[in-house]
């Protein structure tokens, strides 16, 4: 039977406030308290709230047959904790009803995954046991910052007890596959793999409310339809998206969320259910393993890491940024691993979102900034504007 797993991400970023270089030394305090309250607090009234009660309704309504499943990292676990306690009880609730899974991540929602497995193991770790914390289960599926995966890091993966992990469907990886099976992992096979089909995430994530798009307006039986006119053997649809899609980038208006509480009544229509990763990856059988010899991610077209690795300036800094976390561990002065060396604490450079506002097109923005004289480096990175929704730091 054909099934839908249906995945939504929770990630905020952290903003950096003014920091001059006379502050150098000066100043520690590095957080722009003002623009982060304002930032989650939009999302969470604007999205998060919104999104989550009607997540909740539909399972409710569904008598168990609606399944999600959802991932927060620890950044924007620790800011909706602060500004938005609502968005908080809302998960709890969506979890009492029992039709969502909550997936691992790392808990900065960074690139240690690329750079430093002890890093890696440690953030991975720490956000597992906080959601075990929270809602009562240890998760079981992993999902990596932005989907980032390779063979490599799949064997990390499965090396922490993981059943199973999504990534990206890129289709120069997947050939003349189809990301509707169940693989795995090639360097360890125990790890079976989700891929996410681009195209039908990206109709509703990204294209739903694009009134040039061909397909506007997108109606819950359309969709469905595609889903169903797929070869009969393909039977999982994976469809992941940022849970921000829902108000933000889809606004409410555009009746996105009446679209997402039609989905089951047209699925079951078409004998078509909803599952949760874990049910996957233990009732289905991998067809083949995939073969990723370099990292992947679902970011941009490239579908790989270079929005945040593609220059001279992210490398140097991602590479400094990496150099120390040895030292950091070895470290027992709690200000050094929470606010002076960003490897260790989340809220500073190893959040993806400072590679990615790097400089990459002409017409950039040119900042500078610290990062901290206690290894006697000083970069000077240019940022841009990645993503619309999000103000980048705001350094001037």
């Amino acid at each position: 039977m054909r099934t839908i797993c249906l995945y939504f991400e929770i990630h905020q970023i952290i903003h950096l406030k003014r920091y001059r270089f006379f502050d150098i030394g000066a100043d520690h305090y590095y957080y722009d308290d003002y623009a982060n309250e304002i930032s989650i607090n939009e999302v969470a009234e604007r999205s998060y709230i919104p999104a989550l009660s009607t997540l909740i309704e539909m399972a409710k309504n569904s008598n168990g047959a609606f399944k999600v499943a959802l991932s927060i990292s620890g950044v924007a676990l620790e800011q909706l904790e602060i500004h938005a306690p609502a968005v908080v009880d809302l998960l709890h609730q969506l979890n009492d009803t029992g039709c969502c899974e909550f997936l691992a991540e790392p808990y900065s929602h960074g690139l240690s995954s690329l750079a430093n497995e002890d890093c890696f193991r440690e953030e991975v770790m720490r956000m597992s046991d906080k959601i075990k914390q929270m809602f009562g289960k240890a998760p079981k599926v992993f999902r990596n910052s932005s989907l980032i995966y390779s063979d490599e890091i799949g064997a990390q993966v499965a090396a922490m007890g993981f059943k199973g992990m999504l990534t990206e469907g890129a289709k120069y990886i997947l050939g003349w596959k189809s990301p509707h099976y169940v693989y795995h992992c090639n360097q360890a096979p125990s790890l079976k793999l989700l891929l996410r089909d681009y195209k039908l995430s990206d109709d509703i994530g990204l294209r739903f409310s694009n009134s040039e798009w061909s397909e506007y307006p997108l109606f819950a039986d359309k969709y469905i339809n595609w889903i169903d006119a797929l070869p009969q053997e393909e039977q999982v649809i994976n469809i992941f998206m940022e849970l921000s899609a829902l108000g933000m980038v889809q606004p409410l208006s555009s009746n996105i969320l009446e679209f997402l509480k039609a989905l089951p009544y047209c699925a079951k229509e078409k004998g078509i259910t909803f599952s949760t990763p874990t049910e996957i990856v233990t009732k289905l059988k991998s067809v083949s393993q995939l073969d990723v010899p370099y990292p992947i991610s679902w970011v941009d077209e490239e579908r790989d890491t270079s929005c945040w690795l593609g220059n001279v300036m992210q490398r140097e800094a991602f590479n400094k940024l990496y150099s120390v976390a040895e030292r950091v561990h070895m470290s027992d002065d709690r200000r050094i691993k929470q606010k002076i060396i960003p490897v260790h604490h989340p809220r500073q450079s190893q959040c993806g979102e400072m590679q990615q506002f790097v400089c990459q097109i002409e017409h950039a923005e040119h900042n500078q900034r610290d990062s901290r004289s206690l290894i006697g480096i000083f970069i000077v990175i240019c940022f841009r504007r990645t993503h619309r929704y999000f103000p980048p730091y705001l350094l001037r």
